[in-house]
Order: C-alpha cells, then sequence, then structure tokens
C-alpha cells in the first residue's frame, strides 16, 4: 500500500550534537523507513550546526547558554517547512521547553520517548542504569521521566562518571576503537553489578559504541527509540 506523500510531515532535525551522532541518527530514520524505492522516504531537513554552545558548560553554569542557537536552528527548520522538530541529544532536551515555548511545533523527545519504551516493552523493570552526560544527570532528565513511571534511576560513580566523559569526547575526536568499546563496556558493567534490569544509552555518542550485544542485559537505545518514533509521527500523523 502507498503511503500518500502529502499525508507525511517533514522531520526537522536539530543537529550537529555532536555530527556522528546526527549523521548515525539521520542513517536509522532511513533503515527504519519501510521504502522500495527514493520517493517511499520522509523528507528529513538537518541543520547540523556543531557550534552551539556546549550544553553540558552551560548546565553546569561554566559556559554560555546554547538557546539561541537552538532557537535560531529551530525557527531555520520550520522557516524551511519543517511539520516536527528533534533534536538527537539527550542533554539538550534540558533546553526542550525554551525552545518549544518560541517555536509552536511538534517536537519529539528522545528522553520521554526511551522512557516510555522501558514501560512498554519492559513492565516489570524497577531500577535502571543510566549512560549519560554530566548536563543530562544534572538536569536529571532521565531521573524524573523514570520517577513518573515508578522506576529508579542509578547513574556512575563520580569517578567513572568523569572517564565516561572523557570516553564520549573521545568518540566525538576520533571516532570508536576497541579500547574505547572495552571501557565503555566496563562501565555499563558497573551498573549491572548493582542490580539495573536495563542500561540506558542516555547520550547519543554511545550507541556508536555499544550495542546490544556487548551487554548482559537489555540496551535502550534512545537514538533507535527516537528514530522509529520520528518514522512514525511522520507517516502516521
Amino acid at each position: 500500500m502507498e503511503i500518500d506523500s502529502k499525508s507525511e510531515k517533514t522531520i526537522g532535525i536539530i543537529g550537529g550534537l555532536g555530527p556522528q551522532a546526527t549523521a548515525d541518527f539521520f542513517s536509522r530514520i532511513i533503515r527504519n523507513t519501510p521504502a522500495k524505492t527514493d520517493q517511499d522516504h520522509l523528507h528529513v531537513i538537518i541543520d547540523n550546526n556543531p557550534k552551539t554552545p556546549n550544553r553540558n558548560n552551560a548546565i553546569a553554569g561554566t559556559g554560555p547558554s546554547p538557546f539561541d542557537s537552538f532557537k535560531h536552528s529551530a525557527l531555520r527548520l520550520k522557516q524551511a517547512g519543517a511539520d516536527l522538530l528533534v533534536m538527537p541529544c539527550n542533554t539538550a532536551h534540558a533546553f526542550k521547553d525554551a525552545i518549544v515555548s518560541v517555536v509552536n511545533t511538534q517536537f519529539i523527545d528522545i528522553v520521554d520517548e526511551a522512557a516510555s519504551h522501558i514501560q512498554t516493552h519492559y513492565s516489570g523493570v524497577r531500577k535502571a542504569g543510566l549512560l549519560a552526560a554530566d548536563g543530562c544527570l544534572q538536569s536529571r532528565l532521565y531521573h524524573d521521566a523514570l520517577s513518573k513511571r515508578k522506576i529508579e534511576t542509578l547513574s556512575l560513580a563520580p569517578d567513572l562518571q568523569s572517564n565516561f566523559m572523557g570516553l564520549i569526547y573521545r568518540v566525538k575526536a576520533s571516532g570508536v576503537n576497541t579500547e574505547v568499546r572495552q571501557a565503555m563496556m566496563a562501565l555499563a558493567d558497573t551498573l549491572i553489578d548493582q542490580g539495573v534490569e536495563v542500561v540506558i544509552a542516555g547520550c547519543t555518542e554511545v550507541p556508536l559504541v555499544l550495542g546490544q550485544d556487548d551487554l548482559s542485559i537489555p540496551l535502550i537505545d534512545s537514538t533507535e527509540i527516537l528514530a522509529k518514533q520520528c518514522v512514525h509521527y511522520a507517516r502516521n500523523g
């Protein structure tokens, strides 16, 4: 059955946070779109702006706010024809409400979608491990979303969190290698040892490093969940 392209929504991606994660997210939209021809794919507009100020520093109070960059990106995307907006960056969602207040456009929330996925597909889970950047933790994005669903969130100890951030910046700088993958797996294992029932890839660089085969318990891939939901909303309203 053909989809009427006139009924489809155009996806606008606030990207560059970082560029590899944006490219990975776009590729997942393509993979998750049931298409037999080029014309069956969705219209996607990407504003890839890696010049956006560091959101972790902004949340910590040690750097400028990225809000203006996010706002201008959202406005450019809307002007270009985007019907729904998405940010493939978990930490950036600390600024989501402010963006939505300026740009009256449907916004697909990566944190809420991941939390809903756990609630729907892993209904017995009561303790989730979280691999996420400092700003995401400080903003309690996942803690609050999961608490509403009666799920406890466990994150890394401070020294291990510092190691995690170092790994994330290594991925951003030079990509993935065996050393980075093994170190990330070890961090996930420390959460598993604490009795978590799922591990959330709460930073879009994490799925560049870890896959389900790397863990002994379910990996909640927020990037993959967001891509699937974007395809769903774009095709079905």
